[in-house]
């Protein structure tokens, strides 16, 4: 039996719709108090990217030592500094939690 071929934007569309119902396994880890620029110093030296607002300053990278989102550590007012990892990952300093 031969199937008939699924175009490329119906294909696309089913992935998209699987992809949507599996749950990403996320995981927030604290990684106790830091200054902003104690979070700068350490991204720069990481290759990421470091911003600042009036009530949170943040880190990102791409894992591997570039600019991006994949990896982050976002710190309040008050310095606490939490990691935003994707798996199962565990990072223990913010240097282990943006590149892996």
């Amino acid at each position: 039996m031969i199937l008939p071929k699924i175009p490329a934007v119906l294909a696309a569309a089913v992935f998209v719709a699987a992809s949507a119902a599996i749950p990403a396994s996320a995981r927030d880890l604290s990684m106790g108090k830091h200054s902003a620029d104690d979070l700068k110093a350490i991204c720069a030296k990481l290759g990421g990217s470091f911003s600042q607002g009036k009530e949170r300053y943040g880190c990102g990278t791409d894992c591997r030592g570039k600019p991006g989102t994949d990896c982050i550590v976002s710190c309040g007012a008050d310095g606490k500094c939490t990691a935003q990892l994707m798996g199962g990952r565990r990072a223990r300093t913010i240097e282990s939690a943006l590149k892996r």
